[in-house]
């Protein structure tokens, strides 16, 4: 197993330096970088003082000073030719230093750490709300296979499946948020959250969080449960499972002593992926729609504003953490099922 984990940890390289190098090569050819937006914002700056000036001072058409454009590519880097900037920026990554934002004037790091809050509690409420419903439904659904039960659950799960959940999101803050007011249209806290004794705080990030929580979890469980389903149905139909029926034990014992820890084998390799994506995971649209300012939206706006380093920051740590976790969700088979040998 040690050459097993060694391989893939050398592995990681090219793949995390094939990921930036590809997004660093298409960085370079999109119009509107940092350095566009600063000269269009001066001459949009320039233009309003010289129209309320009477029209004396506009500059808006004219060129930019030579010196002054040259210390802009300088502020942002861009006074080297691209592949020294490449070279500079992977060895910044492996000290792990993710640089710095050219419009927020933070650390990378310091603003997704900033931003994790929201990401965390959208996150792992959806995880364990989808894995607490999802498996003990599709455990039911798999023992009364073909019952009525088994088709009315299926076709509420495949019907909450279908549904997006920015859409859901807005059928809730209308009806919930906006026609009944029984939840708050935004953030994740009130305004005077500071104030309140832990009791009502707690309630009231609850309150909170109810609408954008369920809007995430109604569509991310139906897999999990199908899966769940289908896993114990296969299992159930095997051998084992009958020669221990033969031996007269009950069918509860059956089910959670044999069948249970073999059909699980799939649902909890993904658990470490899941569980560890739980903290990072950022829905743009359920941010966006619930006024949450986490690390979707933060990924979102660094690109619409060219943020390079954003963009370049973000993508290597989420990339890195993606990596890891599939390792550990691989090395979890062995734990799991001691027949998998990884030679």
């Amino acid at each position: 197993m040690f050459a097993y984990i060694l391989k893939r940890l050398l592995l990681m390289i090219p793949t995390l330096l094939g990921v930036l190098l590809v997004t660093f090569a298409v960085i370079q050819f999109v119009p509107g970088g940092p350095v566009e937006q600063y000269l269009s914002d001066a001459r949009a700056a320039a233009g309003r003082s010289g129209f309320e000036s009477g029209g004396s001072s506009y500059r808006g058409n004219q060129g930019v000073d030579p010196k002054r454009l040259a210390q802009i590519k300088a502020l942002y880097g861009f006074d080297k030719p691209p592949h020294e900037r490449f070279v500079q920026m992977v060895g910044q990554f492996a000290r792990f230093d993710l640089g710095k934002s050219f419009f927020q004037n933070k650390d990378v790091s310091q603003l997704i750490v900033e931003k994790l809050p929201v990401s965390i509690s959208l996150g792992l409420w959806t995880f364990f709300i989808s894995y607490g419903v999802a498996v003990p439904l599709g455990v039911a659904k798999a023992v009364r296979a073909g019952s009525r039960f088994d088709f009315v659950t299926t076709l509420l799960v495949l019907f909450g499946y279908a549904i997006p959940g920015f859409v859901l999101g807005v059928a809730l803050l209308v009806i919930f948020g906006g026609q009944l007011q029984w939840f708050p249209l935004r953030e994740l806290t009130s305004p005077n959250w500071a104030d309140l004794s832990w009791p009502a705080r707690i309630v009231d990030y609850l309150w909170h969080i109810t609408l954008p929580v369920t809007a995430m979890v109604l569509g991310s469980f139906a897999m999990t449960a199908m899966l769940t389903k289908n896993a114990f149905l296969e299992e159930i139909r095997k051998q084992y499972v009958l020669t221990a029926r033969a031996k007269g034990l009950a069918e509860r014992q059956v089910l959670w002593k044999h069948v249970f820890r073999n059909a699980l084998i799939p649902i909890v390799t993904g658990f470490p992926g899941a569980f560890i994506g739980a903290f990072f995971t950022g829905s743009l649209l359920i941010e966006t729609l619930f006024s949450l300012d986490g690390l979707g939206l933060l990924s979102y706006e660094s690109v619409i504003r060219r943020d390079y380093p954003v963009v370049l920051g973000t993508l290597f740590l989420f990339t890195l953490i993606g990596l890891v976790t599939k390792l550990i969700s691989d090395l979890s088979y062995v734990l799991v099922d001691p027949r998998v040998r990884f030679d």
